[in-house]
This record gives C-alpha cells, structure tokens and sequence, in this order.
C-alpha cells in the first residue's frame, strides 16, 4: 500500500507537467480546429531558456532561489510567449484558408526547424541542472518503505491548479475568453460581429507558449536535466492526454494529463519500464477506437 501511495504521489506531479502542456494543444484545436505539432518543442525551448536564465542569474550574482525562480519564471515564459507566437505567425496564418493538411505539414516542419535549432545553438548532449528545491515530507514511514512528498512535487501540483483555476476564469469571465469561445463556435461570425480573430488566435498561441513554459520550467527543476528530444516525447504524451480528455476541453486536458502521468508512473513501477510509452499510446489507440471525443468531449456538430 505505502508503495501503491508513492507512485500515486509522483504520478499526479509528472501528469500535472502533461496537463500543461496538453492545454496548449486542446486550446489551438478548439478554436482553429487544428493540431499544432510544434507545441511539444515549444515547451522543449521553454525549458532550455528557463536553464539559461539560471545560468546568467547565478553568472550575474543573483543566488537568492525564491527570487531566481521568479524571475526565470517570468523570463522563460516571456521569451517562450514570442515563440509561440512566431509558430502562429509563420506556420499557421499564412496557411489558414488552405487545406487542412497544409498547416498540419507546416507545424510538423515548425517542429523540427525548432529541435535542430537548440541542437545546434545548445549541442545534442544532455543539459544538467543541481537541484534547487530540495527537502520534502514523510507521509507514511512503517519500517521498510517510506513514503515521500517532496517540496519540487507541492510545487508543481499547486502551480498546476492555480494555473488552472486562472486559464478557466480567463476564458469564462474576460474579454478575451468571450472573443475565444466566439472564434471556436465560427471564426467567420465572430469577425463580423467584431471579434479580432488573428489578435485572438494569437494570444491563444501565446497564452499556450507561456503555459509550456512553466511546464518546461517544472519538468527542469524535477528532473534535473533536458536536451533537444524532450519536446517531441513530451509534446506525444500531452497530445495523447489531450485527446484521451476530450480534445476542446480544458479541464479534459488536465484530467487526460494525470491519467496518462498515473498510467506511465504505475506501468513503470510494477511492469517493464521500458514499455511504459507503449502503455501510455496503447491507452490512446482504445480512446480513439471506443471513444472518439474523450472523456469530457463533445461531439463535434457538422456546421453546413
């Protein structure tokens, strides 16, 4: 039990990092009905430049953690924002009334122009980081197994939901959530009724980077190290949490997220670790054969 408890703990922290980086994907899709592909390596880039601002802060004298994380926080998100609005400016707008395909090739290009582009400036070797949030809590400790609760894991399930609960007040209650659930009932409509739709797609763009950011940030400081693939397993596995959700929904990109943390975690723990992907893409294939829309999607109505 104290074993089953332990892996419940770190696989709500690694799928609190999916749900970040799923809601990117599921806010793209539903309001231009498209997958951006380059979305994985986005949040790939967002934890490389959260690296180098450490590194240049540290260079510059500043050693105070709290402060440090903060403003890298703001830094990588900021930068990170640019990127994704570049992938929206560059792949996908000039491509909109095109097939569908098209934007689809083009995010995918996006994709790999953005992993050779920090294989070449960064290097292919893996980037290590020392640990900055150390110590934690014991929850369960009979002898044998001990049953932990780190400080890095409060944090980054705490600054999952807060980031929820504000993403979910953004679209509900703001201006610019009411101009986003218009261009994803019809893109069309909304700009006759005076909704500035490329203004709109791109803050969705932008608004997913800075999200990608923070989960490229959290991913850093809980594993250690990155390197340029790290965007494309991740982006997968968030792109299989989005769909398993419901693709178009946000609290289904959080749900699809933990479920596919959990799913990895306990593959993990108790079978081969070396099929765990294979556990988690198995898990997409029975979702899109069984159900389509995801747990909390909604069947997408035909618009003639």
């Amino acid at each position: 039990m104290d074993y089953f408890l332990q892996q419940l703990i770190n696989g709500i922290a690694l799928g609190s990092i999916y749900g970040l980086v799923a809601i990117g994907y599921t806010m793209v899709y539903g309001i231009i009905g498209m997958i951006n592909f380059a979305h994985g390596d986005v949040f790939m880039v967002g934890a490389f430049l959260a690296l180098i601002a450490f590194l240049a802060l540290v260079a510059i004298g500043v050693t105070a953690v709290p402060l440090a994380l903060f403003l890298v926080l703001l830094i990588a998100m900021l930068l990170t924002a640019l990127y994704g609005w570049a992938v929206e400016r560059l792949a996908y707008r000039p491509l909109r009334g095109s097939f569908r395909l098209a934007p689809l090739i083009s995010a995918i290009g996006m994709s790999i122009v953005l992993q050779n582009y920090i294989q070449i400036t960064q290097g292919a070797r893996v980037k290590p980081l020392p640990p900055l949030i150390t110590g934690g809590y014991t929850l369960l400790d009979h002898g044998g197994f001990a049953v932990q609760l780190s400080n890095i894991q409060i944090i980054i399930v705490f600054t999952t939901f807060v980031l929820m609960l504000a993403f979910s007040w953004l679209v509900a209650a703001t201006r610019l959530g009411r101009d986003m659930r218009a261009c994803e009932q019809d893109l069309k409509m909304a700009s006759l009724v005076g909704v500035d739709v490329d203004r709109t797609i791109s803050l969705t763009f932008v608004i997913g980077a800075a999200l990608a950011a923070v989960a490229g940030i959290m991913y850093l400081l809980y594993y250690g190290v990155i390197d340029f693939f790290i965007g494309f397993v991740a982006g997968v596995k968030a792109f299989t949490a989005a769909v398993l959700g419901g693709i178009g929904s946000l609290p289904g990109a959080m749900l699809g997220g933990l479920l596919i943390g959990l799913i990895e975690t306990f593959w993990s723990a108790y079978f081969s670790i070396e099929y765990k992907d294979v556990a988690s893409f198995s898990i997409l294939v029975l979702v899109l054969i069984f159900l389509p829309t995801g747990i909390l999607g909604r069947p997408e109505v035909e618009k003639v």
